[in-house]
Parts: structure tokens; C-alpha cells; sequence
């Protein structure tokens, strides 16, 4: 059994990235950039009107001043700001050639329908300079940055509308156990639905990368061999849950073995968890996943998330805020460490919710996020602030 800490850093230094492909801006949420995006123009591309108003003279303020001309976005100005002129410009619009300031419309009164005051007492410039946010040339999104809607608006503003993005690992995913029944059936005596294989595609999906469900494997060597082929054979990544600790029926490890799998470890030193597997060979990486959807879930979130993202070249970090518990946590066992559910409480503060173990899925539902004890802690008092990973 080997610590946590030691599993991530085998798992992260065994991940080799897939490599790189171009796609479609309206397929590109989720990815992971395997380039910098450089920006192609200006932004803004021209000086421009930050206020609805009129474009004028800050030397002219003062006085009464003819309007030339209206401007609205998207319009090129025909005629250049001279003394005591000025032109009536829309937010957006471009800034014509000597005019400094644009008023806003509000703090302005028409005198005739062909001039307009200042009636202010003064007036900031409310122009965007050119270039003012982005230069040509300017990286704008760095490689390594994971995709997002606002990352889409920049994309799409720098003309980048096939960026190249790392590949996507495809996992495929696999269930044992004679006691398993698929969601759609009604489980008979000592049988129980199939939840892990739906929860773990949802979570692969969720990161942006390929998942493929291959359904239920009997509780035999031949079964769980040939359902484990079939999924090497089309994915980069296969995760196997149940099967993997010290009963008569556990035979992922030993199937693994004949398949050429080089286990680099086979228990983990954590709660909910242990009986956690990694192997790899030339073309492949396993994991196999406990059978309990608590420990499937959240073995998934700390050690096999990570190392997709690392796959597509991606530096994850976990969502983590800081907070107090509202009330102190003792334990008994501290060999191994432990990873706790809690909800954050209207007072802001930390507690743990009522919680069963591993085979408790709902607990999850109501959670916040998880708080981890480490090993060797037998209690954590009330009061203390310690790190959420929210979920």
C-alpha cells in the first residue's frame, strides 16, 4: 500500500500527452489549447466611442459647437473635428480624426437643432484608445489554457476559428460483478443496479474528454478478459471498476497481468478507496476502480482526472476554497488518509453530512465538497479552517 501523495506523482509521471489536432471554435469548449493564440489586429481596432454622445474638441468645451455629422457603429467618419465642431457618435462608433473627448449625451443641450453645449462640469476623454487592450502580435490566450465561454470570445476576436487543441483521450469504461443489473432493469434477490458505469462516464464527459461504456462483465476470467480487449483496442485509457481487492471473484489485477499490464501499484493508502489499481504498457493505461460508487467517484476526482488532463497537457487544479468547520471531527482509525463530504452552512461554516460510507452515492448529492483528513489526524476541532474541494 502506498501513499497518496506517491500514487498522483506515478499516475502524473506515466501520462504521456496524446498530441494535438485543429477544431472547429464551435467545437472547441473544454479543450485544452496546444498553442498560443497570438491576436491578429488591434483591439480595439480603431479609437473608440465608450459613451453614447458627441465627439469633440476638450479645447472647445466651453463653447456653442456645430454637429457635422452622426456616427454610429460601424460607420467610417467622413469628416475631421475642427474648432467649435463636433460630430454625434453612438457607443462603439469610431472616434473621427481630431476630436479628444466624446461628452456624453446626458450632460448635453441643444441650443438649435444643428448645435449642441456642454452644460457639464467636466468630462473624462470616454474614448478606447487602438490597442488599448490587445497589440497585434499580443498572445491573447496561452498554451495549456483550458477552454472556456469567455476564452470562445476571445477566440472568435482574434479570427481564431480553428484552434489547435491537445486530443482528446478516449476511456473506455467497464463494470464487474455477477450482482450487477443495468438502470433500466429491476434488480433481482442480492442484485444491484449498475451506477458506477454511468457516474464515471458522465464524470469523463464532464472534462471534455471521450468515454465509451462497455457495459457489465460476469464475475469470470473469460468475461472480464474479453470486455477488457475489446476496450484496449479502441481507447487510450480503460478503467475497470469492482473486482479489485482480496475476494475470490476480484480477478481485474490477475487479468491485467495477462494482458501484458505493468501494475505500478495495487492499493493506495486512502479512504474510500484502497483497493485502487494503475497499470500501463506500451499503448494503454488502467486503472481499476473500487465497487463502491463513493470510491469510485471520488478516486476519479483526485488521481484519474488529473491524469486525463495531464494526457491532453493540461496542469489541473481543483476548485478548493477555504472555510472553518462548524463542528469538531473525530476518528479511530488514522492510518490511511481520509476523504470526508460536507456542506457549507448559511453561517459559512463546514459540516459533514450524514454519511454511511462508501456505498452511500446520495450523500454526495448534498454535498459541497470533500475535506481531507490526513493520515495520522485522529481529530480536527471545531473552529479550524481547512481546505474544501468542491465537487
Amino acid at each position: 500500500m502506498i501513499p497518496f501523495e506517491e500514487a498522483l506523482r506515478t499516475v502524473l509521471d506515466s501520462a504521456r500527452r496524446l498530441g494535438s489536432e485543429h477544431v472547429d471554435i464551435t467545437l472547441a469548449i473544454n479543450r485544452i489549447l496546444a498553442e498560443d493564440v497570438k491576436s491578429d489586429m488591434d483591439m480595439p481596432p480603431f479609437n473608440k466611442s465608450a459613451m453614447d454622445g458627441y465627439a469633440c474638441r476638450r479645447a472647445d468645451l466651453a463653447n456653442e459647437l456645430e454637429v457635422v455629422e452622426t456616427i454610429p457603429a460601424g460607420y467610417t467618419p467622413t469628416k475631421s473635428i475642427e474648432s467649435n465642431q463636433c460630430a454625434k457618435i453612438m457607443t462603439g462608433a469610431a472616434v473621427p480624426q481630431g476630436a479628444d473627448c466624446v461628452v456624453m449625451v446626458e450632460f448635453t443641450e441643444n441650443p438649435t437643432d444643428s448645435t449642441v453645449r456642454f452644460v457639464g462640469d467636466n468630462t473624462a476623454d470616454n474614448i478606447c484608445q487602438k490597442g488599448e487592450d490587445v497589440k497585434t502580435g499580443e498572445v491573447v490566450l496561452p498554451k495549456g489554457t483550458r477552454i472556456r465561454p469567455q476564452h470562445i470570445a476571445v477566440l472568435a476576436s482574434v479570427g481564431c476559428a480553428q484552434p489547435v487543441v491537445s486530443k482528446r483521450p478516449r476511456v473506455g469504461i467497464l463494470a464487474t460483478g455477477d450482482e450487477l443489473v443495468q438502470p433500466a432493469s429491476m434488480p433481482g434477490p442480492s442484485q444491484i443496479r449498475n451506477s458506477n458505469s454511468f457516474q464515471l462516464t458522465a464524470q469523463v464527459e464532464s472534462m471534455g474528454a471521450v468515454a465509451k461504456n462497455y457495459g457489465i462483465a460476469k464475475d469470470t476470467d473469460k468475461a472480464i478478459d474479453e470486455m477488457f480487449k475489446e476496450a484496449v483496442e479502441e481507447n487510450d485509457v480503460v478503467l475497470v471498476s469492482g473486482g479489485v481487492s482480496m475476494g475470490d471473484f476480484d480477478l481485474v489485477p490477475g487479468i491485467l497481468r495477462q494482458n501484458n499490464i505493468n501494475l505500478l501499484f495495487e492499493k493506495v493508502a486512502i479512504k474510500p478507496g484502497k483497493p485502487t489499481v494503475f497499470g500501463i504498457s506500451e499503448n494503454i493505461y488502467c486503472f481499476g476502480l473500487p465497487g463502491n460508487p463513493v470510491s469510485t467517484f471520488v478516486l476519479f476526482e483526485l488521481l484519474v482526472k488529473p491524469f486525463l488532463y495531464r494526457l491532453m497537457d493540461y496542469d489541473y487544479k481543483p476548485d478548493t476554497i477555504k472555510m472553518p468547520l462548524g463542528e469538531s471531527f473525530k476518528r479511530k482509525k488514522t492510518k490511511r488518509q481520509t476523504w470526508i463530504p460536507v456542506v457549507i452552512t448559511d453561517t459559512g461554516m463546514l459540516n459533514t453530512i450524514d454519511y454511511h460510507g462508501s456505498a452511500h452515492i446520495n450523500a454526495l448529492c448534498i454535498a459541497d465538497g470533500l475535506i481531507r483528513i490526513g493520515a495520522g489526524v485522529a481529530e480536527i476541532e471545531k473552529g479550524t479552517v481547512v481546505p474544501v474541494r468542491l465537487i
